[in-house]
């Protein structure tokens, strides 16, 4: 099922989510819905807390372009256990954010520890678009957003301009963000 994704500003988006204690039949559907809602977006990351739902859970799957198969994880609890000095600046966005872009500059490589929806823990070291992907939805779990690396100002226009976006949305115009 296609979940609706919220937008900035919302107070959720900046909520601490809860680490998942159980995995439930509940739970595997929220990330079988996640994927969907990602793909469906489309997104290369999601994360429970732009779904409406305070909990560490993650999905990504940054193969999806071009010929290349699909490799959707999901993520409960993740946590990055090594980062590297080196780092990387891509052009991050978000689906909370639509059609806002900006440099975010993050370590290159992360190596990152998660428990699968199968209930196995898991490790892997992440590069390139992936590193990014998953340090900007970690960052979700925590209540940070990719606009709070940028600088005040910028990230205040950014708002407004999200502001402006949802009460034209609500008003039933179609406005582009």
């Amino acid at each position: 099922m296609i979940r609706p994704i919220l937008i900035h500003p919302d107070p959720r988006l900046k909520k601490i989510c809860d680490p998942v204690a159980e995995i439930t039949d509940d739970l595997r559907r929220l990330a079988d819905d996640m994927l969907a809602t990602m793909y469906e977006a489309p997104g290369i990351g999601l994360a429970a807390p732009q779904v409406g739902v305070t909990r560490r859970l993650i999905v990504l799957d940054c193969n999806k372009e071009g010929d290349g198969a699909k490799r959707p994880l999901a993520m409960l609890n993740p946590q990055i256990v090594w980062q590297s000095e080196d780092v990387n600046t891509y052009e991050e966005g978000c689906l909370s954010l639509p059609n806002v872009f900006a440099d975010v500059e993050r370590p290159s490589e992360v190596k990152v520890r998660w428990t699968g929806i199968d209930g196995c823990e898991e490790e892997e070291q992440f590069s390139g678009l992936w590193a990014t992907c998953v340090q900007h939805e970690i960052d979700h779990l925590d209540g940070k957003l990719f606009i709070d690396y940028l600088r005040p100002l910028k990230r205040q226009m950014i708002t407004r301009k999200m502001e402006k976006f949802k009460r034209a949305q609500a008003s039933g115009l179609v406005v582009k963000a």
